[in-house]
């Protein structure tokens, strides 16, 4: 459906992302300043600055984008874990709910943000996810309201009434499909009672599934086959746009606050007006934003040692994300662990490893294939088949979410393939009920206590969400090619699932969005910080309830509403 034009204009801006970012001259007042070009804040300046007359600063405190482990879809393994890409944070070891472990929880520290180096995975979540907000009290905020933003968002090749065209966001079908995949894909279906579709979210809304199914992930990719970050549109059209000012490597060191309004910002010993300040900078760094400005809870700011501008106790509460077990299975069949890994292991290690990566027949193989059809595993993102099932505790909607990948690996976030040849059927609980917080310490930096499997409920699902995975295994498919589960535990209960568990980089909700009435709130359903004039946030951290599913696409659409707002 896409044109050769627009085609070309893709791979124009893919390539224009290699290309400096002149650092601008501040002007003294903005219309709009956007703190934090990542998923929400990307979208958000590029939508902003659509309109000639209105003056957009997009503040950035990573790098720019401007090298292949960002665009070549495969490299998302090579920018997460690392510092010149990724802010590196860790949670805390005691409040973890982890046995004690500490995690690594990768965010993105270079402009796209966290959709310049995540999975490239396409889900919109269910129909429940946003029909919960509304029933908060955050109106406008349903299933049915929020869906003409998810296609505004989007140029998708589906026919769907529910998918868009001509959106900034290029989306794909995935490219990389096997038979392994195929056998996996019919094993869930038939052991989970979930129809196989070709989109998950044509069926989100779907009355009578809830959004149950398995599909191949769609991806958010150019028709080129390159990554489509929340930042590559901005590359399309800032030679164009004398009113967008974008500055990378930038930090906000704090708000403008007086009399109950946010005027600006500080950067250094700079200070910026807006018209209204936007923060966008993300589940963690948005609430950062706002303790280091004075803004929370004042007993958590005084053991921080910041004097308390505007008392709002739920800043850095209501942390959530989605917990991950991922338990693999050996199989006799080819994977991509024989298949490339001694090529991931090069990649992995850097510098002269990549002469013999570059010299393999196979590198050749797999690189023309990409290069040419935009196919094999080059192409890849970071799993291949997604499933939501039921695992069978009442639940309004698939309360479980599958993510295949027809390989294997040991080490988080930088992983290295297996040896040996195996699949893993990660596995996450899709509305926790646990609930972390983030909290200011008085060095500035943040503790990171997601308490997760917190709540009897969370604990359940994860021991019988192990269950599933092995039900799913010993299906005849699966076991014709000799599944079998790699170093399984001697029991499957919580205190293994505490031992094993991993974050799948989704952490939301610390900038609650809910109505004056809630005590918890910290926003409005316009986004309006309560209580303060001049300020907004728009990001993964309103949401009420984290979404079912990847939480990419959700950001972008809540930009998309926000900037219809503005």
């Amino acid at each position: 459906h896409l044109t050769i034009m627009s085609r070309a204009q893709r791979l124009g801006a893919s390539l224009r992302a290699f290309l400096p970012i002149r650092r601008p001259a501040l002007l003294s007042s903005y219309d709009y300043i956007v703190v934090g070009a990542g998923s929400a804040g990307g979208h958000l300046a590029y939508r902003l600055s659509e309109d000639p007359n209105c003056k957009v600063l997009l503040v950035e405190a990573g790098r720019q984008d401007n090298s292949p482990w960002v665009h070549v879809p495969v490299f998302y393994f090579k920018s997460i874990g690392t510092p010149g890409f990724d802010w590196m944070f860790k949670t805390d070891a005691e409040t973890s709910g982890l046995g004690g472990r500490s995690i690594a929880w990768p965010r993105g520290k270079v402009l796209g943000g966290s959709s310049s180096l995540n999975g490239l995975l396409y889900v919109r979540g269910l129909r429940h996810d946003y029909d919960s907000w509304a029933a908060a009290g955050n109106e406008g905020w349903s299933y049915s309201e929020v869906l003409p933003h998810f296609k505004a968002c989007e140029d998708a090749p589906f026919e769907a009434e529910e998918r868009g065209r001509g959106g900034p966001m290029s989306v794909s079908e995935g490219s990389f499909k096997s038979e392994l995949s195929e056998r996996w894909s019919d094993a869930c279906s038939e052991v989970c009672g979930v129809p196989r579709v070709r989109d998950m979210s044509i069926i989100a809304g779907d009355d009578e599934t809830k959004g149950a199914g398995v599909a191949y992930f769609s991806n958010f990719k150019t028709p080129g086959g390159l990554r489509c970050s929340s930042a590559l549109p901005l590359h399309e059209v800032r030679h164009q746009r004398s009113n967008l000012h974008i500055l990378c490597n930038e930090e906000v060191q704090r708000l403008m606050l007086a009399d109950g309004r946010v005027s600006g910002i500080v950067l250094g010993d700079q200070e910026v007006s807006a018209g209204e300040v936007l923060l966008s900078a993300g589940a963690l760094g948005s609430p950062h934003l706002l303790l280091k400005s004075g803004i929370g809870a004042p007993a958590a700011l005084e053991r921080a040692g910041v004097r308390c501008q505007h008392a709002l106790p739920g800043v850095g509460e209501n942390l959530q994300d989605h917990l991950q077990l991922r338990p693999k299975f050996r199989v006799s069949a080819g994977t991509l662990n024989t298949q490339v890994g001694g090529l991931v292991k090069h990649a992995v290690k850097g510098g002269l490893n990549w002469i013999p990566a570059v010299m393999s027949p196979a590198g050749w193989r797999f690189g023309l294939e990409f290069l040419l059809n935009r196919t094999g595993p080059v192409s890849m993102a970071a799993s291949q088949v997604c499933a939501f099932v039921n695992s069978g505790f009442p639940a309004p909607a698939p309360d479980l979410q599958f993510h295949f990948q027809p390989l294997s690996t040991t080490g988080t976030p930088a992983v290295y393939l297996d040896s040996f040849d195996a699949f893993t059927a990660s596995i996450c609980i899709l509305r926790p009920e646990s609930r972390g917080r983030l909290e200011l310490q008085p060095d500035g930096s943040l503790r990171i206590s997601p308490h997760y499997l917190s709540t009897p409920g969370d604990a359940a699902l994860a021991v019988r969400s192990l269950e599933i995975a092995r039900e799913v295994s010993q299906h005849p498919l699966l076991r014709e090619i000799g599944a079998e589960e790699v170093d399984p535990p001697a029991k499957t209960d919580i205190e293994y699932a505490r031992r094993v568990a991993e974050t799948i980089y989704h952490p939301a909700g610390t900038c609650k969005m809910g109505p004056s009435s809630d005590p918890a709130a910290v926003v409005d359903p316009t986004l309006r910080v309560h209580g303060l004039d001049g300020l907004r946030v728009v990001d993964c951290s309103v949401m009420p309830t984290i979404t079912s599913g990847n939480t990419h696409v959700p950001t972008v659409m809540i930009a998309e509403k926000a900037a219809q707002m503005l």
